[in-house]
């Protein structure tokens, strides 16, 4: 094993100097970083001139120049990288500190997003093969793919934002539109269920009506003005989210891994009203950890006593349960904040932002309506990045999984008498994520890179935004800097893929002769 990851570091580190050496010349001649200057009729332009060649180095060959550039990266190994000074005077380092936690912050979101959606809707489609949930998903992701991001982000800001604080004006869903939420409502659920048509048309008549009903209420209560779930609804929830857990993870023959579930979820119920006077009283990011270490280690007691033998899946499902139930205590926190946000002056019922990282006149210190106010600026970015990134995720889960379906082993399986979630799951799931985890694992490392249109579009300052300056003012430094830590990310996520191979396919070996 480690003579495996050390080969491999090794291949991959000879792939980072040959690309950066390549991109550093490139970039050197391709533009003069003192061409504003030349044309400048400053008095003192002579003087900036040579100050600026002297700080950047620019009177030694590129060849040689980047060598002094690596020298100052190796400074990394002792804690002490130098990136170089950036043509503004600031130093690269600190300007990658500062834009590095804005992209994580922005991307992050949306790629977890994406993948997750993309990878359980394409699932569903290859196992609805052929059906009309499966056309439509098809017909979806191909818009997707076909949409620029620039053109999503305007209807976004257009809809989502604009028309959104425009109609919480005087919050009233028109008629035509509670029909219209209710037929695409039912049309999804009835799609999703699959079945005869009996099937298909009774979903979608319970569908509908609970859409319906449901905006119905929203609409004559002030719900959108004061939002909440409420322990009742969290308790609903929490059931359903007990039931799907356990089906997906051991199935709900496993009535172990059933009743410390439903147990977890029912605690939710128990540990609102205390988990509310914490958040009240004590709002930190640091008692959010807490308590969710608290909600994490009594899910583990409650799986153990249930379970006498195979504890690790029981555990696991458990644990999922309470994390997601307890997911709805922090979703209920922001609701309430919802109303005293909106009552700022800064927001004036106004919630949804279309440019900005963050509400500049907010001079609120509450945790609970700062932390609400980030959530709303990355809205419309977050929705655009997971539009657009999780088509892709659709089309590969779906043909990855229909091609695996196909394998003899799947069949065999089938034969034994294994159940279809124990087929799906266990054999069919796991091997479609190999192939998929390549692109995962790439995906996350390209989320430091930034997203330069949507960062533009929405007007974060974030990596995507620093490379268009490099790029732009030939500041060459900044580039590179910028370059160094997205290229550094994609080689480490290639050895963690590399290794991920080995634990999702027994067959595949990465020590010794590999």
């Amino acid at each position: 094993m480690v003579a495996f990851i050390l080969r491999r570091l090794g291949v991959l580190g000879v792939i980072l100097f040959g690309s950066s050496f390549i991109l550093y010349n490139l970039a050197a001649i391709s533009g003069d970083p003192l061409s504003d200057l030349k044309l400048s009729n400053d008095p003192n332009r002579d003087f900036l001139i040579a100050s600026l060649t002297r700080e950047l180095q620019l009177d030694v060959p590129p060849p040689a120049r980047y060598f002094l550039w690596l020298k100052g990266i190796f400074g990394i190994f002792v804690g002490n990288p130098d990136f170089g000074m950036s043509r503004d005077g600031s130093t690269v380092a600190h300007s990658l500190a500062l834009a590095i936690p804005v992209t994580i912050r922005l991307v992050l979101a949306a790629t977890i997003l994406a993948i997750v959606l993309g990878i359980s809707i394409g699932i569903v489609t290859a196992l609805r093969q052929y059906s009309r949930f499966d056309y439509s998903m098809t017909f979806v992701s191909f818009l997707m793919f076909s949409l620029p991001i620039f053109w999503v982000a305007v209807l976004l800001k257009e809809y989502l934002a604009i028309s959104f604080n425009n109609f919480l004006r005087e919050p009233n869903v028109p008629v035509l539109w509670i029909i219209s939420i209710a037929l695409f409502s039912g049309i999804f659920w009835a799609s999703i269920v699959g079945g005869t048509r009996r099937t298909f048309w009774i979903t979608f008549g319970a569908a509908a009506g609970i859409a319906a009903t449901l905006i119905t209420f929203f609409s004559l209560s002030g719900w959108f003005l004061n939002p909440s779930l409420g322990p009742i609804v969290i308790l609903g929830l929490s059931i359903g989210i007990a039931y799907g857990v356990t089906q997906l993870s051991v199935g709900l023959i496993n009535k172990a891994a059933l009743k410390a579930s439903l147990t977890m979820a029912g605690l939710s119920i128990v540990y609102y009203y205390p988990a509310n006077w914490v958040f009240d009283n004590h709002p930190s990011n640091l008692s959010v950890f807490l308590m969710a270490c608290v909600t994490i280690t009594i899910a583990v007691f409650v799986a153990r006593a249930f379970s006498k033998i195979d504890r690790g899946p029981i555990v696991r499902t458990a644990v999922i349960t309470a994390f997601l139930s307890a997911g709805l205590l922090i979703i209920d926190k922001y609701k309430q904040t919802w109303k005293p946000y909106m009552e700022t002056d800064a927001i004036n019922y106004r919630p949804v932002p279309t440019i900005g990282q963050r509400s500049d006149l907010l001079d609120s210190t509450d945790f609970w309506i700062t932390n609400l106010d980030t959530v709303t600026h990355l809205f419309l970015p977050t929705v655009a990045l997971t539009l657009i990134s999780f088509a892709g995720y659709i089309r590969f889960s779906r043909g990855t999984l229909l091609e695996v379906l196909n394998q003899d082993y799947i069949r065999t399986a089938r034969a034994k008498g294994l159940t279809e979630r124990t087929v799906i799951m266990r054999h069919a799931f796991r091997n479609t994520m190999i192939p998929l985890t390549t692109i995962m694992v790439v995906d996350f490392a390209g989320v430091i890179g930034g997203a330069l249109i949507t960062e533009s579009v929405f007007g974060w300052s974030g990596m995507g935004t620093l490379f268009r300056q490099g790029l732009l003012g030939y500041d060459l430094n900044l580039l590179m800097g910028v370059f160094f830590i997205t290229a550094s990310l994609s080689v480490i996520a290639n050895l963690i893929a590399d290794l991920l191979y080995s634990a999702l396919d027994p067959r595949i070996r990465v020590g010794g002769g590999a």
